[in-house]
């Protein structure tokens, strides 16, 4: 199969049919210029547990087209989960997602298709250049969220974000997609050996029918999820490097302060000099602070290093080809 097509959804029964049809008008032409084959595809909608009668619609087109399917979750799980789900679905040699709230144009998806097919890319990234949304509720935190990820992933993306993405097929099997990680799958992907990254403008609209799923929680959530990648990205495999490196200078230095404090007083007792206890002086109890928070952060680490050595994919690599 040429193409799949993954759209995620929540809520949005109103832009269902415009949807399809746009896409139908594109994906029933032929998608790489100066051919008359047309693609073979299909469209994949996953409900993210609905309640407004969105999978009905999703329901009657699937059982006249042969080329749409539907996903339905018992209860809301969130984007990521969608589309881990749609991925693990999806049959085509290409992979197009997009949201449904029709800001995304399907007009787009022949040249994200053929961007991927040239051999140039492995994912190619939406970039809402000019964006339909508020300024202060979106589009100033967009781009204040993607300077710090391009900074953090160095994945110099404009706009890691967009639903709009194209992917060769097997980008999105060789990736996991949960939490709310969709924001960072460019990054995941770099991680899974894909370093043909790129992305395109794309146009954005405004939204037509209904509001915005996500608040301004989704800031928050997004940084603390930035880090976590980060972190298991650089460190997952290898805690004791991080823990007990820091957990050994905490013990170094508290060790050492203390050791300093109690051979300071024993010389100037033995000479007669005024002197102060050791546990007068608010420096050893901070040594001794030290030294604890040493010890338990070498002890994290050395218990991060026996579970990730006992792990089932602990020699889990991604592989591009054998001969």
């Amino acid at each position: 199969m040429d193409l799949s097509v993954v759209i995620a959804l929540y809520n949005e029964r109103d832009s269902l049919p415009e949807l399809l049809e746009r896409i139908r008008t594109v994906l029933d032409s032929p998608l790489v210029e100066n051919t008359k084959e047309l693609p073979l595809y299909e469209v994949i909608f996953v409900d993210d547990g609905s309640t407004d009668g969105s999978w009905d619609f999703i329901s009657d087109q699937a059982s006249k087209d042969s080329r749409v399917h539907g996903i339905r979750f018992r209860r809301n799980y969130g984007k990521s989960a969608a589309l881990y789900c749609g991925f693990e679905a999806a049959r085509g040699n290409v992979v197009i997602t997009m949201d449904a709230d029709l800001q995304d144009d399907p007009a787009e998806i022949p040249a994200l298709y053929n961007m991927v097919t040239s051999g140039n890319y492995d994912l190619v990234s939406g970039w809402k250049k000019k964006r339909k949304d508020g300024l202060f509720s979106k589009t100033i935190p967009s781009r204040l969220y993607n300077a710090t990820a391009r900074m953090v992933t160095g994945i110099k993306l404009h706009d890691m974000n967009c639903g709009l993405k194209a992917y060769k097929g097997e980008v999105v099997k060789s990736i996991e997609v949960y939490g709310e990680m969709h924001r960072y799958i460019p990054y995941l992907a770099k991680q899974a050996g894909f370093s043909k990254i790129g992305e395109k403008p794309v146009v954005h609209s405004r939204r037509k029918y209904g509001k915005s799923k996500f608040g301004l929680s989704r800031f928050v959530n997004g940084y603390l999820d930035l880090l976590s990648l980060w972190f298991l990205a650089r460190f997952g495999k290898r805690p004791m490097h991080i823990f007990g490196l820091f957990g050994s200078l905490m013990f170094i230095a508290g060790g050492v302060i203390a050791v300093w404090l109690i051979i300071q007083k024993l010389y100037w007792q033995t000479h007669g000099f005024p002197y102060r206890q050791v546990t007068d002086q608010p420096l050893f109890y901070l040594a001794l602070l030290a030294i604890v928070l040493g010890m338990q952060l070498f002890l994290a680490g050395f218990l991060g290093e026996l579970i990730s050595r006992n792990a089932t994919e602990r020699n889990h690599y991604h592989i591009s080809e054998r001969r």
